[in-house]
């Protein structure tokens, strides 16, 4: 089967990658279901890629129903060691504004209608999250979005919430007491999941809105996301193209080897079921 080696998933307005060659649209089964829709593999700047749009094409998924654990074990099924994910986002900070980008560092975790792990059925594992985007991708696309012309802001912390409504005012208020930088629906658990695949995941994320935290300001729609995304999309575009070129063909960061230590269940304990359910996580770890 075709091998890529980096993966792009595609958030609000991002539905395909121009420049691919070679193209070929691939659907795929795995053990945990169905991707969000079929995977674009190709080449772009001769480099292996596979693309997911994670909403589906004409974006007919929402954030609570995106089948994260089918999608990022499509990707490493295909050999992807690297993700870039492009997600939409509203924003606490005033010099954080609509029309820039942040290349996130940190996740506070506001979902609760989703199932975020791979594990379970009688395996176990805990994967460390205390850093939970990987340092050399966002080094990467940080001096490649300010080498493109982009204003983008050098990490932040991300707020993950369930949707698919918006924050109300009091919600918007509180996150932005805490410290937060910004506010999406779909880094969650994807990045998490990524972790326990061992694939490095960042995310460029585009700004939109200021939520709905300004007392005199009308609240975000979905009007003005989809018209900031238009140009923020260009841009992330041209990141990706850029990015992609330097990233290593090895990583060596923590994240290609999360679930070294992170296994719990012993191996003599697993039946053969749940080894082979698991054996593209876990396999090099428990033969």
């Amino acid at each position: 089967m075709f091998q890529a080696k980096i993966g792009i998933i595609g958030g609000s307005g991002l539905y395909q990658i121009n420049g691919m060659t070679e193209i070929k649209d691939i659907k795929l089964d795995t053990p945990f279901g169905s991707p969000s829709d079929n995977i674009t593999l190709g080449k772009l700047n001769g480099i292996g890629v596979a693309f997911l749009p994670r909403h589906g094409r004409g974006h007919r998924i929402l954030p609570g129903e995106i089948p994260s654990r089918a999608n990022i074990y499509a990707f490493k099924s295909l050999g992807v060691k690297q993700i870039i994910a492009v997600n939409s986002c509203g924003s606490f900070k005033e010099d954080i504004k609509p029309g820039e980008l942040l290349i996130p560092d940190q996740v506070i975790d506001r979902t609760f209608g989703r199932i975020s792990s791979f594990f379970g059925d009688g395996v176990v594992a805990h994967v460390s999250m205390a850093d939970p985007f990987c340092p050399d991708i966002n080094r990467i696309l940080l001096d490649c979005a300010r080498k493109a012309g982009a204003r983008v802001h050098d990490g932040g912390t991300y707020i993950s919430m369930e949707g698919p409504a918006f924050s109300t005012r009091a919600e918007s208020r509180l996150y932005k007491s805490w410290g937060a930088d910004v506010i999406g629906m779909t880094i969650f658990p994807e990045a998490k999941l990524a972790r326990e695949a061992e694939i490095c995941y960042s995310s460029i994320c585009c700004v939109t809105d200021y939520d709905s935290w300004r007392e005199k300001e009308s609240a975000v729609t979905a009007d003005i996301i989809i018209g900031y995304m238009k140009n923020n999309i260009e841009m992330a575009k041209t990141i990706l193209k850029s990015a992609i070129n330097r990233l290593p063909d090895k990583p060596t960061c923590e994240c290609s080897s999360a679930l070294k230590t992170a296994i719990v269940t012993a191996p003599a304990s697993m039946n053969l079921e749940q080894k082979k359910k698991f054996d593209l996580l876990i396999g090099k770890y428990i033969c």
